[in-house]
């Protein structure tokens, strides 16, 4: 079983990763539609149609980021904390 010790700059290295990513391209392909920003339906005949607006990105196809959301939140913060 692997230590602690020896699991942490692997971590860490993953965690930078996810930052470096979260700076280049805050937003992701929306989980629910995959990315499309609507709905797609199988017909009987087995031709794909087109569905609504996705609820929850609203059409676009994009979302924010976890570690970006988090970045806004923390720098809204600090903005407000030092003024």
């Amino acid at each position: 079983m692997p230590s602690l010790l020896s699991i942490t700059p692997i971590l860490i290295f993953l965690a930078l990763c996810y930052a470096l990513l979260c700076t280049a391209s805050p937003y992701g392909a929306c989980r629910r539609c995959k990315g499309w920003g609507h709905k797609i339906h199988q017909t009987r005949a087995g031709r794909l149609k087109r569905g609504r607006q996705c609820r929850r990105c609203s059409g676009y196809g994009r979302r924010l980021r976890i570690g970006r959301r988090i970045y806004n939140g923390a720098a809204r913060l600090h903005h407000d904390g030092t003024r």
